[in-house]
């Protein structure tokens, strides 16, 4: 210090900026959730939620595998209903074909299915395998990695519902009154669904085949009561109180309107936003509960 005044010494202290790296990354290099931060302007907004997005949108890119799930298994299953109704007749009742009928009410099925599936499970290996417990102890916010990991498989599910419309409409001849446009942005609504219930499920999950237990109990009564099987006004009444408090339902009422009525209607507004909020207050639940340490 000699040689230098008081005043010199505390201008050096002002100019060093202030900065929080990971205790385990290596040298020179910053952990996966490690931030720079300055002590004027502090954390920059966003960075967290926007590396977990990437992160995990990396990760998929890898995973050739995963990928094929989420963009061909609805395509092909679709095909398969065409070719299970191809040859049933037509009624007077009913304007629209079995096919149709079924078809569309399916794409708003199978993507929340997949993604359900495909959430649950990738949420539960971060678990399993210490990458959450790790994040967790770092500046990184719950509402951060939940958000993230929505993002990142709601920009999947997107790309699910686009390719699954467009080959049911396009190759398949599937025939509604209103435009397909407004399938896909249902579809888009029910796989996001998927995406915060799988991340919901997987917090009350300590394995994988736990993770994928949660199908049953949470996708197949909706799947039963959603009005695919029976029209909902036609189920016993203790039944159709169960029908209204699950979120399929209006997403399969709001791909009904769509295929009976040439413009978005009020009621498929409705729905769609019941099935939005269903799915905020999943996702929301999900970061409530999600657990700093594993077991």
């Amino acid at each position: 210090m000699s040689g230098s005044s008081p005043e010199e010494v505390g201008k050096r202290h002002r100019a060093a900026p202030s900065t929080r790296t990971s205790k385990n990354a290596a040298p020179g290099h910053p952990g996966p959730a490690a931030q720079v931060v300055d002590s004027s302007t502090g954390p920059r907004m966003f960075a967290a939620y926007t590396a977990t997005t990437t992160r995990i949108l990396r990760q998929l890119r890898n995973d050739h595998r995963t990928i094929a799930m989420i963009l061909v298994v609805p395509a092909l299953l679709m095909a398969l209903l065409y070719f299970i109704y191809q040859d049933v007749p037509a009624t007077p009742q009913q304007p629209l074909s079995l096919f149709d009928r079924v078809g569309i009410s399916m794409l708003g099925i199978l993507p929340f299915i997949v993604m359900f599936l495909i959430t649950a499970i990738a949420m539960q290996r971060e678990r399993s395998s210490g990458t959450l417990e790790r994040l967790l102890t770092t500046p990184l916010s719950k509402l951060d990695l939940l958000g993230g990991y929505g993002t990142a498989f709601s920009l999947a599910a997107a790309a699910q519902a686009a390719v699954a419309c467009l080959v049911s409409f396009g190759l398949l001849g599937l025939d509604a009154a209103g435009n397909p446009g407004w399938v896909v942005l249902i579809a888009m609504a029910d796989a996001m669904l998927g995406v915060a219930l799988g991340l919901l499920c997987s917090a009350f999950a300590r394995t994988e085949f736990q993770a994928v237990q949660f199908m049953p109990l949470v996708a197949a009564p909706q799947i039963f009561l959603c009005g695919l099987l029976v029209p909902r006004e036609q189920l016993p009444d203790w039944l159709e109180v169960i029908s209204n408090v699950m979120p399929l339902s209006y997403a399969v009422d709001a791909l009904h309107e769509v295929s009976v009525h040439s413009e978005p209607t009020g009621l498929m507004w409705r729905d769609l936003a019941i099935v939005a909020g269903f799915a905020a207050v999943a996702l929301g639940a999900g970061a409530a509960t999600l657990r700093r340490r594993t077991a």
